[in-house]
């Protein structure tokens, strides 16, 4: 997966009429984002259980299933159900679409005739979300991996690591000056696998302090706890 800022995002479209998607495309092209068309919520689940999406665009008034019980299925998968989706409503709205849309977990709202500027940029905010939730994934991965390899090379020494009696006299011979390049190199490569941790680290925690909502900075303070404790053990070595 891709987590570079300029990397295309999937956009999923919903409407049961031909002409809507064609607006919708030609208003959202400006964003250079790969637009995936359906006419039905059945077709919205299979699409969203192939293919990930940064956002849904689902209108409210199809045949069959409409925009409310689709928005209700895709938020009862586990695959789809962090999906935020805006509902496309037309003028004449109900007066509990609201309360029902959110009920179900609907991020926002969005009224016929759309204005081009609001669309664009409310699936702008949707997108930098998934963009930075996707980087937060990837570094949280890369991270996990430092770890791994910090403690292979830091972690105690078993049984199995003893050396035999004859090694131990062939180690003697040598003379202990012979291992002292090995363990500064390993020293060293700590040094660099805990630098790198702590670089990791700094990020997250950066891009949860851009995020809203209170768990983003409850995890974003974690984070700096860990990345102090980093530095501790990186100052072990100097």
């Amino acid at each position: 997966m891709s987590t570079h800022p300029t990397a295309k995002c999937s956009i999923l479209i919903v409407d049961d009429i031909e002409e809507n998607l064609v607006a919708l495309e030609a208003l959202l092209g400006p964003l250079g984002q790969e637009l995936v068309r359906v006419h039905s919520g059945e077709e919205a689940l299979k699409a969203m259980l192939r293919k990930d999406f940064a956002v849904v665009l689902l209108d409210v008034l199809m045949p069959g299933m409409d925009g409310f019980e689709t928005a209700a299925n895709i938020k009862r998968l586990d695959q789809t159900k962090d999906v935020p989706i805006i509902l496309l409503t037309g003028a004449d709205v109900e007066m509990d679409y609201a309360y029902r849309g959110y009920s179900i977990g609907v991020a926002d709202f969005l009224t016929k005739p759309f204005d081009p500027w609001l669309l664009r940029t409310k699936v702008s905010i949707f997108l930098d979300l998934y963009r930075k939730n996707r980087q937060l994934a990837a570094q949280a991965e890369q991270l996990r991996r430092l770890f791994a390899e910090a403690r292979t090379t830091t972690g105690p020494r078993g049984p199995e690591d003893a050396p035999s009696a004859e090694g131990a006299n062939e180690h003697h011979k040598r003379g202990r000056q012979a291992t002292r390049p090995i363990r500064h190199a390993t020293t060293a490569s700590t040094k660099g696998r805990l630098a790198e941790i702590s670089e990791q680290l700094a990020q997250i925690e950066l891009l949860l302090r851009e995020s809203s909502g209170s768990e983003a900075l409850t995890l974003a303070d974690r984070v700096a706890d860990l990345e102090r404790a980093v530095g501790g053990l990186r100052l072990s070595y100097e």
